[in-house]
């Protein structure tokens, strides 16, 4: 029996091990609100939600709708922070103009 053959498949699981792999776990985060609500009229309107809030459970369909404005989770502003170590810059170091 080879080494694949006694797991089983998940596919989050997998997702998260990639990128753990990959260099450390990323955080995910839906910043403010970004649906046009004047769209139809031709206009530029948004309801000035801040930041997304999960109006459900982890995995429920509710989990997908913000709770401060209705919205669907993908009109909020994606952002992924990554952590500090990944970053290949010698961030501490200063630049002198002379």
């Amino acid at each position: 029996m080879g080494p694949q053959q006694g797991r089983r498949s998940n596919g989050g699981a997998a997702a998260r091990s990639k990128q753990e792999e990959e260099g450390g776990a990323k955080v995910v985060r839906y910043r403010e609100c970004q649906r046009n609500h004047a769209a139809s009229l031709g206009g530029h309107a948004v309801d000035g939600c801040r930041e997304f809030m999960a109006a459900g459970a982890d995995g429920t369909a509710a989990a997908l709708a913000c709770a401060a404005c209705g919205c669907h989770r993908s009109f909020h502003r994606r952002e992924v922070e990554q952590p500090a170590a990944d970053c290949d810059c010698d961030c501490s170091s200063t630049t002198s103009g002379a």
